[in-house]
Formats: structure tokens, sequence, C-alpha cells
């Protein structure tokens, strides 16, 4: 039987009488477009996360594009950010009209390396956006204390770090706005596309109101150029039952991480570390060996499915080479996509399946 990287099925099963029920309600409600479902999820993801507002949107790319505008990013401004992350989080850099400008990484943590923070600012900088990789924070006291000398926005990619923390606060909760994705692998998931925009500022939320609904406070008549980003009712209200074991989600994970731990401690794999003052809520169990690409491909004759997030930094790709970056421009960015890789964590993996991927670790590392 195949050992999946990530899968729902088992979770879905668990859940499948909430689930329903949430499918019930909405489509009997008469309200099938920002109905009470959204508004009920709004509300309660933003108390969950320690924030004033929430505004759902349509999915965690949209909530990235749509909160740096509301936050005042303007055409030709500079956001700086990371190029080990998902395409999404600076495509939403350039679709807001601004351009992304990168940082190298902590090699250890792989988060951004807030050191670089000062060097990087050119007279066009507005804005930092942190990706809290892989289930944990970058360092949102050094972020802040740069943001704060020189007069920047901060907007927070939380697209990965449902319920994780940083002192004792949320992700999403630290910053002039952040978003999330509710994208159906993420620790949070819906059944389909979803995202949401976070801030304690009433102008920000507003803002975000308008430009997720066409630029639109009254039925047709545009205050601003807007958007069609709406959250859906049914993801909203499934979103909402989820909500509910969020935390549990997130023990299970930390659980699984722990034993990956404890199981591949005397193994010549690099394992993930916790960065100091963050509670992990480990999205991805991300390992690090030069042997990557052979130890995946054998893996995959044992029907064990793991997963590279992310193999091509963004500064590389074509989409992005009119950014001006090459090759050896961030070193440590770049040595990790080529040796880092995913192994199974989702919160329904059972302890046998766990126990198989580490035992067949073992052994195609003893391998001469």
């Amino acid at each position: 039987m195949t050992i999946a990287v990530w899968s729902y099925l088992s979770e879905y099963e668990a859940e499948k009488a909430e689930i329903y029920n949430a499918i019930e309600k909405v489509l009997t409600s008469g309200r099938l477009i920002l109905g009470e479902s959204v508004q009920g999820f709004e509300t309660e993801f933003a108390a969950y996360c320690g924030a004033r507002y929430g505004v759902g949107v349509d999915n965690g790319t949209n909530a990235i594009t749509l909160g740096l505008r509301a936050i005042g990013v303007a055409p030709d401004d500079e956001v700086i950010t990371v190029a080990n992350t998902a395409v999404p989080t600076v495509s939403a850099i350039v679709t807001a009209g601004a351009t992304p400008r990168f940082v190298d990484i902590d090699p250890a943590t792989f988060l951004m390396d807030t050191t670089q923070l000062e060097d990087a600012i050119t007279e066009r900088t507005s804005c930092i956006l942190p990706v809290h990789l892989f289930g944990q924070c970058v360092d949102m006291d050094s972020v802040h204390e740069v943001a704060e000398k020189h007069g920047l926005k901060v907007l927070e990619d939380c697209a990965q770090s449902h319920g994780a923390e940083f002192k004792g606060r949320k992700a999403g909760s630290m910053s002039d706005a952040a978003a999330f994705s509710f994208y159906p692998t993420k620790i949070l998931g819906a059944y389909g596309d979803g995202g949401m925009v976070l801030t304690d500022s009433e102008e920000v939320e507003r803002k975000l109101r308008r430009l997720r609904f066409y630029g639109m406070e009254e039925v047709y008549y545009a205050e601003e150029h807007g958007y069609n980003s709406r959250l859906d009712e049914l993801h909203a209200e499934i979103l909402r039952r989820k909500l509910a074991h969020l935390d549990s989600y997130v023990a299970r994970r930390r659980e699984l991480a722990r034993r990956y731990g404890e199981m591949l401690d005397d193994t010549p794999l690099i394992l993930p570390q916790e960065a100091p003052n963050n509670l992990h809520a480990y999205y991805l169990y991300v390992v690090r060996h030069p042997r990557r690409d052979a130890i995946i491909a054998r893996l995959k004759e044992r029907d064990i499915v793991v997963n590279i997030s992310y193999p091509w930094p963004v500064h590389t790709m074509r989409g992005y080479s009119g950014l001006g970056y090459k090759e050896g421009d961030l070193p440590h960015t770049e040595a990790a996509a080529r040796e880092i890789f995913s192994l199974p964590m989702y919160p329904s993996l059972t302890d046998p399946e766990q126990e198989t991927v580490c035992q067949a670790l073992h052994e195609i590392l003893g391998e001469a």
C-alpha cells in the first residue's frame, strides 16, 4: 500500500458527519455568497489567531495581493521577501504591481535571514513580507525592528503556519496584515481553494472588503478598482467546523515530528530545527541530505511518496528572470533547494505508516 506524503481521506471519513452537516446548512440557507458562514468564519478565525478582523477571499495568493494593496503598497514599490517559497508569494507581489526583492535564508531553519534586511532596503522599499515557512515563524521582533526604523509595512505570509506561534503570539497577529491560504493540503484546509487576510486596522479591513468585491461598498457602484475575490460560503462553513479541530491537528503534527526525531536521530539526515521562541506547527517535516534525489527514488520503489518544497528557488525561474537575479545570488537558498525533501506529514498518518517510512530510510541510508 502506498504511503502518501499527504492525504485527506482518513480525516474526511472521521469528520464526514460534520462536513455533510455544514454543506446542508449552507445549501438550505438561501444565501450562497458572502453570507453568515463567511462572516462567522472570519470572526472565529481572527479570534483564534488573536487579530481584530478577518476578511475571507478566494485563495491564499489573492490574500497576499489584496493584503499588500490594502496596507498601501503601490505600483513600483519594492517588497522584501525570500525565494525559497511557493511561487504564489512572489506572483502575488507582482500582481499587486510591486517588485520582489530577495534576501537569503538561515540554513538551519530555512526562514528569512533577518540580518540581511537592512542591506536589501532601497528608496523604493515599502514592505517586508516574511514567509512563515514549513510551519514556524520568522523572528518577527527583528523584522519589526527594521520595519519601524525605516517606516516600512509588514505583511506575514501565513499559508503554512496555521496555529504556529512566536513568543506566544499566533502567526498572523503580529503585523499590519497577514495572508492565509486554506488550500486542501494546509494545516487548516478546505475542500478547494480559500484564503483570508487578518488585520487589526479598521481602515485596512474596510479596504479589503472593497477590494474583494469589485471595489464596491454598495452594490453596482465601485469606489476603486477591485477584484472578484470572495471566500465561498460552502468552504467557509466547512472551515468553521474544522477550526474546532485545529489545535488537535497541530498537536498530532508535533507528535509525529517528535517521533520522526527519535526514529531518525541516528541517521545522516539533517532534521528540522525549531527556531528560538517558536511553537512549530509542522505543516511539513523537511529533512536534508546531499543524496536527496537517490533517496527519493529508492523510497518510491517502496511505494513511499515524498515531496520537495521547493526544488527551484523563485529567483532562478524563467518566469522571474526579469527581476535580474542569477544563480549564486542566494547561496543558502540554492543549496537547500538541492538537498531538502518532505516526509509524510498529516494528522491521520498512522504510527505504523510512519514507522515504515523510518525503517525504509534506515535501510536506504545504510546502503553503500
